[in-house]
């Protein structure tokens, strides 16, 4: 493949791989970051200017969304797979008709999510139980950001091409653009022109509309096989199916658990709007863990994928060994510290003693045993990275999906407390890693193995 020349992109094949894994995940960390600070802004202005209601409002719709876009989103990881395994292969071919049938898809993937979640928005709030004095707010807010979702949508996809090359500070960089921009027009529009919950969604998808641009932009400057060219965007049905294959099975495993966290939201609704208010603030806190440590899956996925189509494997075993020992490490440390400094952090979405006592809860019994979640989605980036998506979801299906459901249907419902819902979490996670960590080893083997037997 032809060099870019670009000192944005990271060399994954060749030399040192933790350093290369370091400057590889800590933009993607802090990207992430930026992303969450789109909700955490649009979850504090309104606690703070709008009131308790429009801060249950905004907060319960999470859950929801996730459920509706993450089958969407999981093709993005179709995307970076073939496009990685096509660098490490030196296939310009497969690499440039992966590009344009990707950034294609995201905008009819956007389209119909746009047109689905408007019209969904109520009726699926309603199946969640939503108060009555919560779901007028929450539909507005839910179906603004929907019609933002073609932009989302592109710049997810855009984004899965640039981690594919390596490149993880520019897509940074276009964050912290769009998130100062999102955290004023929040302000504006609610404390000056008195938009409440619909101000914070609009302001959300201006902000994600200068990202997508801006990432397009890159794209279309690329001087490699991976450039855009907008004239020549085209479905190829050769990469579609194999996009499909890999993504679909990793959208389903994240709706799976989307759906599961749905029914637990759904439960915590059964608490009232108090309850749902310090969960929000306390969710929205333990995300900051959750993408400090979802960086070294997408790390370890764009490694292995590269590495895989190159036949690295004896870097493949190093980048699982690195991967899975740093995420421990990054999740315990800010799982802690969200613990430590709780009492400072919740106050900033809602003033209201109740509220912080119920979202201290919900920060002790998660976060203390987060980095749990870090290593068993870690185990399933480098898998993905093989383009193996099936046996993930499988497993998913059970521990993260029908186990939770299962819990909630017996356990819960014998004893209706918060510190039931929430300690089904760390054992799904305990559950799953065991699952996932044996079937890596395996597959590492066969595939070894076979290409040994292929050079024979």
């Amino acid at each position: 493949m032809k060099a870019s020349g670009s000192r944005y992109q990271i060399d994954m094949i060749n030399g040192p791989l933790f350093g290369k894994i370091l400057m590889f995940a800590f933009p993607l960390m802090l990207s992430s970051m930026l992303q969450l600070l789109f909700n955490a802004a649009d979850v504090i202005v309104v606690g703070r200017f709008a009131g308790e209601t429009s801060l249950a409002a905004v907060g319960s719709t999470g859950s929801l969304t996730n459920m509706l876009v993450n089958l969407f989103i999981g093709f993005s990881v179709g995307t970076n797979v073939l496009t990685a395994q096509a660098i490490g292969a030196k296939d310009d071919n497969t690499a440039k008709e992966t590009v344009h049938t990707s950034v294609l898809f995201s905008v009819i993937c956007g389209i119909a999510l746009a047109v689905t979640g408007f019209f969904l928005a109520r009726p699926l709030l309603a199946m969640m139980d939503t108060p009555a004095d919560v779901i007028d707010k929450s539909t507005i807010y839910m179906q603004i950001y929907f019609l933002g979702m073609p932009v989302s949508m592109l710049y997810n996809f855009g984004y899965a091409v640039m981690r594919a090359l390596g490149d993880t500070r520019r897509p940074m960089y276009y964050l912290i653009l769009a998130g100062i921009v999102n955290v004023v027009l929040n302000i504006i529009f609610v404390t000056q022109f008195h938009m409440d919950v619909a101000g914070v969604a609009l302001a959300t998808i201006i902000s994600q509309a200068i990202s997508a641009v801006l990432i397009v932009r890159a794209l279309c400057k690329l001087d490699n096989s991976c450039r855009l060219n907008l004239k020549e965007l085209k479905i190829k049905r050769r990469v579609m199916v194999r996009m499909v294959r890999i993504g679909l099975p990793a959208g389903i495993q994240s709706t799976l658990f989307a759906t599961s966290n749905v029914l637990i939201q759904s439960s915590i609704n059964f608490f009232g709007k108090t309850v749902m208010a310090g969960n929000a603030a306390a969710a929205n806190i333990e995300g900051f863990v959750y993408v400090a440590m979802n960086a070294f899956q997408q790390t370890a996925m764009s490694f292995t994928s590269q590495n895989y189509g190159a036949k690295r494997f004896d870097r493949i075993k190093r980048v699982f060994i690195l991967c899975v020992a740093t995420v421990f490490v990054v999740g315990l440390a800010t799982g802690w510290l969200a613990i430590i400094f709780g009492d400072k952090l919740i106050p900033l979405y809602s003033t209201g003693e109740e509220v912080i006592e119920y979202g201290l809860k919900r920060l002790v019994f998660l976060c203390g045993t987060y980095f749990f979640c870090g290593i068993m989605d870690t185990i399933v980036g480098a898998i993905r990275g093989f383009g193996r998506t099936v046996i993930p979801m499988i497993v998913s299906l059970f521990w993260a999906c029908a186990f939770r459901i299962i819990w909630v249907l017996t356990v819960f419902e014998q004893h209706k407390e918060l510190e039931v819902l929430y300690i089904s979490y760390p054992i799904s996670w305990i559950c799953t890693i065991i699952f996932q960590v044996s079937y890596f080893i395996w597959l590492y083997n066969q595939l070894k193995n076979s290409v040994k037997t292929e050079n024979l």
